[in-house]
């Protein structure tokens, strides 16, 4: 089953403890985390053998889950703690009670931010769990069955009206959920895992990741960049960052910042980047960094971001990664321990290496006139790992996201406006007449209504504003807009289409887009 991922119940204190507890290195004076453990939170979680505490000592978390824990505490409970305290728990806690890393693939996008996504989960999970937050949420914890069946009964006793909300009074819902979910979620997410254990034992030490890195990335609305990240130890699990890039049109990407490591991979950076703060929620794996980066007061405005660790061998990305049959481009592969001869597969010929070094290579290919269209595997040297879409026409153009949410805000108020930011995919049709990802092309970008109740509300005059040559939509202002019927606010039903030039004929994709109220509760895994 396909659903939205959004934001669930949670504090507004969530989303300012996030940047302080994940983002910050904690001080040196801090108290030893067994100490807190005991002083703050053992009057109420008692002790248990091995150093253990009720409930606390049975479950593993990423480092936002232990922070939402402990927020909670703060706010339901009446928990006194201080920031510094707190950073040092989350620290500790997601060390010795995370996930490894592949307990957290396929469910990334939570922690990334990536608040567009459709999550894909059979139906019981989405109909008990999806309705009123991520199943994400779910998928980055772990328990034993006596403690998701606590899990089930604090929903209840935190909820007393849970079972006679819209999202669950079609169904006896806490009967279902203590019978039937309590024994799927722990076969499903146990707390005793084999990759935990391996993991712990196997975790490379943090300091292997001091060095310069060569990264490649993409900002929807603005387009691919490339350059190199600097890393430097700062202490355990520390780092300072530098970063020194730049986009394909040629404006600056650079800044500096802070970085910690949590659970022996999951990097939480924040660095200013020209002026504006920008969050690391990346994945470091080996010689690898992978995951992406977005401003801090607009998750919303991201980009994919990969690395490869200079000294390794590593081809991440062609930019532009696509070219005409017929024609000659400029492209720019970007990786580590480039060397050797680039090859870009049949009927694409390499007319000249304008620029080699290990990190970066730039050149200029031709394709055939008669090249057949489809992905051809890209090298250099014995390095694979990227590819090059040739085609003659595109067959279609696709919006993404296909489906986005915008948000109205600020109008006088403190909650920030949330845009919509996409991109036109072009699509071609291979030999096999198989579809396949030519890549991201400038487009024309215009909103229309969506249906005609938007069309009767005038949701394009009101819903807010789409630059027309870049896919970012800006919403209105919050608050009632007396000019619309009953005075409503300035939400909408909106298409949005996008008109890609082919060779002078010109071809169209559809999004669809909701423009709704503000995000009041914004929680690190939503």
């Amino acid at each position: 089953m396909k659903r939205k991922l959004r934001s669930g119940m949670s504090s507004g204190l969530l989303a300012i403890a996030v940047c302080a507890a994940l983002h910050s290195p904690p001080s040196m004076a801090a108290r030893d985390a067994q100490t807190i453990l005991k002083e703050t939170c053992q009057g109420c979680h008692t002790p248990e053998a091995n150093n253990g505490l009720s409930r606390i000592s049975h479950q593993r978390k990423t480092p936002e889950g232990w922070l939402m824990s402990i927020a909670r505490m703060q706010t339901m409970h009446g928990l006194q703690i201080s920031d510094e305290d707190r950073r040092t728990l989350v620290k500790y806690l997601a060390d010795t009670q995370g996930l490894a890393p592949s307990e957290t693939d396929g469910v990334r996008y939570a922690l990334e931010r990536r608040l567009n996504t459709i999550e894909h989960f059979d139906d019981q999970t989405s109909q008990m769990c999806g309705r009123c937050h991520s199943g994400a949420r779910v998928a980055l914890q772990r328990r034993p069955a006596q403690e998701w069946e606590r899990l089930v009964n604090f929903h209840l006793g935190q909820w007393p009206s849970l079972e006679y909300q819209a999202q669950a009074r079609d169904r006896d819902w806490f009967d279902i959920a203590r019978k039937d979910m309590v024994p799927l979620l722990a076969k499903r997410y146990p707390l005793e895992n084999q990759a935990w254990n391996k993991w712990l034992k196997t975790a490379p030490k943090a300091d292997s990741l001091a060095g310069d890195w060569s990264f490649s990335g993409q900002l929807p609305g603005k387009g691919e960049l490339a350059g190199v990240m600097t890393v430097s130890a700062d202490g355990t699990d520390q780092f300072k960052v530098s970063v020194k890039g730049q986009y394909a049109d040629g404006s600056p990407f650079n800044g500096e910042g802070s970085a910690i490591l949590y659970t022996g991979y999951e990097w939480r950076g924040n660095v200013t980047i020209d002026g504006v703060v920008m969050r690391q929620v990346f994945a470091a794996k080996g010689s690898e960094l992978q995951g992406r980066m977005f401003e801090a007061d607009h998750d919303e405005r991201g980009l994919d971001f990969i690395a490869a660790k200079q000294g390794s061998s590593r081809l991440l990305a062609v930019q532009p990664g696509y070219l005409k049959a017929g024609s000659e481009t400029e492209v720019t592969l970007i990786g580590s321990g480039l060397q050797g001869k680039p090859s870009f597969g049949k009927s694409v010929e390499v007319v000249e290496v304008i620029e080699q070094s290990p990190e970066r290579l730039r050149v200029k290919l031709k394709a055939a006139a008669d090249a057949k269209p489809g992905l051809r595997d890209v090298t250099v040297g014995s390095l694979k790992g990227a590819t090059l879409a040739v085609y003659s026409n595109i067959a279609e153009v696709k919006v993404v996201p296909e489906f986005s949410v915008a948000r109205i805000g600020e109008g006088g108020g403190s909650t920030p406006k949330v845009q919509g930011r996409f991109d036109a995919e072009a699509w071609g049709k291979g030999a096999d007449g198989k579809p396949y990802r030519i890549g991201v092309f400038p487009a024309q970008w215009k909103v229309e209504a969506f249906d005609d109740r938007a069309k009767e509300d005038e949701d394009v005059k009101f819903a807010g504003q789409m630059q027309a040559d870049s896919g970012v939509f800006t919403p209105g202002d919050a608050g009632p807009n007396p000019q619309r019927k009953m005075s409503t606010n300035n939400a909408g039903n909106l298409k949005v289409i996008a008109a890609v030039d082919d060779a002078g004929k010109s071809l169209t994709g559809e999004g669809h887009m909701i423009v709704t109220v503000q995000r009041w509760n914004n929680p690190p895994i939503p």
